[in-house]
């Protein structure tokens, strides 16, 4: 066996997906999100399904959206002697363009699994010349 047969051997061994949390069953991140923007707002769209707004914290910083949460679920039924534990979080970290307005509240809403993020802007930027001292 040749240096390079090992080396890819152990990189196939490694991109298995057990060592991925996934695989055991811990939900870490949630696929769905979406920007768009139009005239007046920006938007931001996540969706994550299964969660009620209690379990969901939004934050924005610096310019900076900040969507978190978390989900724990115990299942326990005595006749079946059955027992299930299970917790799944996530959390998003996206950039908002500057021209939101950060003096206004973004409004959020939550309807069937999807949570909608409005940013007004505060109005068009005007690009302008700068000029060098001498």
């Amino acid at each position: 066996m040749s240096k390079d047969d090992f080396k890819s051997m152990v990189r196939s061994f490694m991109n298995f997906p057990f060592f991925e949390e996934d695989f055991w069953g811990t939900e870490t991140s949630v696929s769905g999100l979406s920007i768009s923007e139009d005239e007046k707002n920006v938007y931001v769209e996540a969706h994550l399904p299964g969660l009620q707004p209690e379990d969901i914290e939004i934050s924005f910083e610096k310019g900076a959206l900040f969507i978190k949460g978390s989900k724990k679920e115990e299942t326990k039924e005595e006749k079946k002697k059955y027992y299930k534990k299970a917790s799944s979080s996530f959390s998003y970290r996206v950039n908002i363009p500057s021209q939101v307005d950060e003096s206004k509240e973004p409004e959020a809403t939550y309807k069937d699994g999807v949570i909608k993020i409005t940013f007004p802007k505060s109005g068009k930027a005007v690009a302008r010349k700068i000029s060098i001292k001498k």
